[in-house]
């Protein structure tokens, strides 16, 4: 669709929303903004297939502000586009990442969330109450911290394979794990600089996520040695989670899983993404529906009692009913958490290059409603959720939890509430500030980068500390 812009230069915020409503219809759209003594009102005109809509939405010039003006540009887009639409978009005029950032606002402010977002974004009441029930998950992450709290994120973006949908960047080692050994070398003199920076700087470990990549590529004795590292270089007195991605089950050992238990991690994933063979095999992960069993039992042997796992509706190959099995079969070993993703192909993907023919909308949604209906009955939650670019049927990814064993660190990372210091290759650090703003500073994206830019890194540290 072609879009116009007049009178304003909100083009991202109209242009998000136009793309996740008519990801790929052909048509015109002017969005106009104009500006009188007393109204600032918005207008957008849609024409698809000869068929005009026009909606108008204003405010009064003396209340505007960014958010506001932004508002109804994207409420008078929303509803000029309804008439052209199948179905009732699930998340109304809302084209951002982080929609439970406006319900947990209004919550802590003493507004009403649902008011909110049914009368000003148009989101169904579904989406509502997924979105309230997280922020309500997220109020009570806010209570377990205090200001000097930091989280930390420390990647490992090494994988033995590459799976057919992923579009991470990490290093597909195979046998060749000559990389492994310069890289943590490089870690290691990240982890011991930021250890010192922030036993200066006030700040404190709250929650610790090792991830990737898949972390569990590297070996017994080189995890170990991580996380023995990590004990020695941090002050974790007040740290309440500490995750290790494995991620892969293929990656996974007895052994292994104990020496990650031993070292201090007390929060482990184990991800199937789904529990029928055929599926595993399009998506190009070498192990079985019975592997995932057998690790989850020896994760639970080594001492693990919060375990996630996650889920992927919408794999090639998989159907309506394989779905729903791969969940009935993992909510039975009753796992902490249950994470269910919705298909995101971004280009990288080794699926959205080979454009591989994958379930129709209609069956991710059966897929997501099953797993929502059949998670709250167990006594599941919601407690955290993000939207995603190209997602099928624009849906989220949604973390169930039971036993309030939420995973903290996904609150404070997708929530941004407070800084999350990232180490090792790939990682975004995101700054807190004191004004309320955020400030992103990125390591470097590939291994080799990392390893050829250490100096570059440590410096940056110091410069990011100097913010805190």
């Amino acid at each position: 669709m072609e879009l116009t812009i007049k009178g304003h230069n909100d083009l991202y915020a109209v242009e998000q929303l136009m793309l996740s409503l008519f990801a790929e219809k052909e048509g015109t759209a002017v969005s106009r903004l104009s500006r009188g003594k007393t109204w600032l009102t918005a207008v957008t005109e849609i024409e698809i297939a000869g068929k005009k809509t026009r909606s108008s939405r204003r405010l009064k010039v003396t209340e505007e502000t960014v958010r506001l003006r932004r508002r109804i540009l994207q409420q008078s887009f929303y509803l000029a586009a309804l008439p052209h639409l199948e179905n009732t978009p699930a998340w109304g005029a809302l084209s951002g990442v982080r929609p439970t950032k406006l319900s947990t606002k209004a919550i802590l402010e003493g507004d009403d969330p649902d008011k909110l977002l049914r009368d000003v974004y148009f989101v169904t009441p579904q989406r509502r109450q997924l979105a309230i029930d997280c922020s309500k998950s997220t109020v009570s992450a806010i209570n377990k911290m205090d200001k000097n709290d930091i989280s930390l994120y420390i990647g490992i973006p090494f994988c033995p394979t590459r799976c057919s949908y992923c579009s991470f960047v990490s290093r597909t080692v195979g046998k060749n794990t000559d990389l492994l050994d310069p890289y943590l070398h490089a870690l290691y003199q990240e982890l011991e600089h930021t250890g010192k920076l922030l036993a200066n700087s006030g700040k404190r470990v709250r929650t610790i996520y090792i991830g990737g990549g898949t972390p569990t590529t590297l070996s017994t004795e080189q995890m170990s040695e991580l996380l023995d590292r990590v004990q020695d270089t941090f002050d974790l007195s007040r740290c309440i989670e500490f995750t290790v991605e494995g991620g892969r089950p293929d990656t996974l050992t007895a052994e292994k899983l104990s020496a990650i238990r031993l070292c201090g991690a007390d929060r482990m994933s184990i991800n199937p993404q789904t529990m029928q063979d055929e599926v595993l095999r399009a998506c190009g992960r070498p192990h079985t529906a019975g592997d995932i069993l057998s690790r989850y039992k020896e994760a639970e042997a080594a001492g693990f009692t919060a375990i996630n796992m996650d889920l992927i509706a919408g794999l090639p190959k998989d159907t309506l009913e394989g779905f729903r099995d791969s969940l009935d079969k993992v909510a039975a070993l009753n796992p902490a958490n249950i994470t269910v993703h919705t298909l995101a192909l971004k280009k990288g993907a080794d699926l959205f290059e080979r454009k591989v023919q994958l379930p129709g909308v209609e069956d991710v949604a059966q897929m997501v409603e099953y797993a929502e209906h059949t998670l709250r009955a167990l006594g599941y939650k919601p407690y955290y959720l993000y939207r995603q670019k190209y997602m099928s049927g624009s849906f989220e990814n949604v973390g169930w939890s039971r036993d309030n064993l939420d995973c903290l660190y996904n609150i404070y990372m997708m929530e941004e509430l407070h800084t999350i210091l990232s180490l090792g290759g790939g990682g975004m650090n995101k700054v807190n500030l004191p004004d309320g703003t955020l400030q992103r500073f990125h390591n470097p994206k590939f291994p080799e980068q990392y390893i050829g830019q250490i100096g570059d890194v440590l410096r940056q540290k110091e410069e990011l500390f100097d913010l805190l």
